[in-house]
């Protein structure tokens, strides 16, 4: 123990000495949640669009009217169609809504509501989508206000969203950026520990020393645990009360999920400094080995169900995808046992795996 505290101590003063350490553990998360948070959105806003308005009676004015009343749009009216399709070709709006000549004729005839179409640019498909979906869900609202419902047959749809009720994009885009902090703080900075101690040349005195191989790789995990841990409180700090990201599970849960994904990434880190003997070396293994998966192949941003069957498999070996599914459950729906049980285990099992890796690498000999 002795040893131990000794090798711990050093551990931290080196952390405090070197600025790079602290800018990864503090400032870059801080600048990771501020671009998630207000740089990013998934949500679209004054999208724009054009609306060509064949029909000029009152009723299709008010459906003109709920359209360029919404936030989601910016409305520029026509006439005629074809001014606005050579706006949609040269790109300056996304989408075009037509209503026809007959709207009012069919909707006052009550049997069925006239038929609207819409013509969205395809060659960005996620936008061409959400002019879709939010025409779509204008016309249905506008119905409703209309008290028109009993023209498509008496049905009345009424739309209500789980876990995140107010469909903002940030509440799981910052609980998946956490997850891309832990890969960076547990990864990176542990990768580049051993390979400093080669470069700087202390290695040679840390093999002089009577510590035994398992006591260097304890001390580092240790002084690298408790400051991804320090970096964890301070980004779910920032989650909490800058951004307002609702926490529905379990603190206690949240910690043993993160300490899981940091036995992992630590694990990782320290197999690429062992076998990477210089930053550069290991700084770029860490970034392709740990980053790149994490930001495309955990589900963070990209769904995975729609992702090929081979890459499908291989998210199954990114620990990253594990702790971003424990992350947004814990932080928007609750304490899920059976899921998130599931995933610390499978987490557990990797982390296990690279320090068996570690313990057969890493050897008390300077060759």
């Amino acid at each position: 123990m002795r040893r131990l505290c000794a090798l711990i101590r050093k551990e931290f003063q080196q952390i405090i000495r070197d600025s790079s350490s602290i800018l990864i553990s503090l400032v870059l998360p801080a600048i990771l949640l501020f671009i998630y948070g207000y740089g990013i959105s998934l949500d679209y806003k004054h999208l724009k669009i054009g609306l060509v308005l064949e029909d000029t009676a009152p009723l299709a004015q008010r459906f003109a009217k709920a359209l360029t009343n919404s936030s989601y749009f910016s409305v520029e009216i026509d006439r005629r169609r074809e001014p606005l399709v050579a706006k949609l070709v040269e790109g300056a709006i996304r989408g075009i809504v037509v209503i026809p000549s007959y709207f009012s004729a069919f909707v006052e005839r009550k049997d069925f509501v006239s038929p609207i179409q819409v013509i969205a640019d395809g060659s960005e498909p996620n936008t061409a989508h959400f002019v879709q979906n939010y025409v779509e869900g204008a016309f249905h609202n506008w119905i409703r206000q209309e008290s028109l419902a009993s023209s498509v047959g008496g049905i009345s749809i009424e739309t209500r969203y789980w876990f995140n009720e107010a469909m903002e994009s940030r509440y799981f885009l910052i609980p998946g950026s956490i997850a891309l902090i832990m890969t960076l703080v547990g990864t990176l900075l542990t990768a580049l520990v051993v390979a400093r101690e080669w470069e700087r040349g202390t290695m040679e005195s840390l093999m002089a020393t009577p510590v035994r191989i398992y006591e260097i790789l304890l001390a580092k995990l240790i002084s690298y645990f408790l400051l991804g841990l320090f970096s964890f409180c301070f980004s779910s700090a920032i989650a909490l009360f800058l951004f307002q990201v609702p926490m529905r599970g379990s603190w206690c849960l949240l910690t043993l999920a993160t300490i899981s994904f940091l036995f992992v990434a630590l694990g990782l880190g320290l197999l690429i400094s062992t076998l990477a003997k210089n930053q550069f070396a290991a700084a770029q293994a860490a970034l392709i080995s740990a980053f790149l998966p994490a930001f495309m192949l955990s589900g963070f941003i990209f769904e995975i169900s729609s992702m090929p069957r081979p890459i499908r498999w291989l998210t199954y070996v990114i620990p990253a995808k594990y702790y971003v599914s424990c992350l947004q459950t814990l932080f928007l729906a609750g304490n899920v046992w059976r899921l998130i049980g599931y995933n610390m285990g499978i987490m557990l099992c990797i982390g296990l795996c690279f320090f068996i890796l570690n313990l057969r690498k890493t050897v008390k000999r300077l060759d």
